[in-house]
């Protein structure tokens, strides 16, 4: 099998995972995993995340430029982008839309959401306790997504958890697809349970 056709095969595959779980309800969401020769395979525009086929599949250079300009790739394909040029060790990339990353990013009135004494932030890399205070950052949500990239930028090398737009969702990254999709998984649990605790006023 070549790298492009696992690439689809792992995108395909994390597609029907988010959707099983709620996360990319109708077109929301864009998926991605870098190639060994620097392309990046991701969703087309417009696709259901649950129903991928291969050919909603397609591939993009580091700046997001289509190889088939008969290709449209999502609008937020430079944030993919972005991501892999500002971590190398990164393989995948991940963008869901759950009920509690846009509702908790609505209502938290600071830069970021703080998660502690959870034992699942273990699955960020360099947690090691649940110990700890995690800062998920917000960024406000622009239709203008060279703005929006800019307003990221600096944050890059302080955000294990990945970050959440608002009002929008999340983005998640790892060296590889099983290890992003534990890292969003892993997220949207902590998210839940920060959304249940806040109903409870606790």
């Amino acid at each position: 099998m070549t790298d492009f056709a696992q690439a689809v095969q792992d995108i395909l595959a994390a597609g029907q995972r988010m959707d099983n779980r709620g996360w990319v309800p109708a077109t929301a969401g864009n998926i991605s995993r870098r190639l060994a020769d620097g392309r990046i395979a991701i969703t087309r525009s417009g696709g259901h995340k649950g129903f991928l086929q291969a050919a909603d599949v397609i591939t993009v250079d580091e700046n997001g430029k289509p190889h088939d300009a008969g290709n449209r790739p999502s609008a937020e394909t430079l944030l993919h982008c972005q991501i892999y040029q500002q971590d190398p060790s990164a393989g995948a990339v991940l963008h869901g839309h759950s009920v509690a990353s846009t509702v908790l990013s609505m209502i938290e009135p600071t830069e970021a959401l703080q998660l502690s004494d959870y034992e699942v932030q273990k699955v960020f890399e360099g947690q090691t306790t649940h110990d700890a205070t995690l800062a998920v950052p917000l960024f406000r949500n622009d239709q203008d997504i060279a703005r929006l990239a800019r307003e990221v930028a600096p944050h890059f090398g302080v955000m294990p958890a990945g970050y959440i737009i608002r009002g929008h969702g999340v983005y998640v990254w790892g060296k590889d697809m099983p290890t992003a999709l534990a890292r969003l998984e892993g997220l949207e649990f902590l998210l839940a349970c920060l959304l249940e605790r806040r109903k409870l006023g606790v």
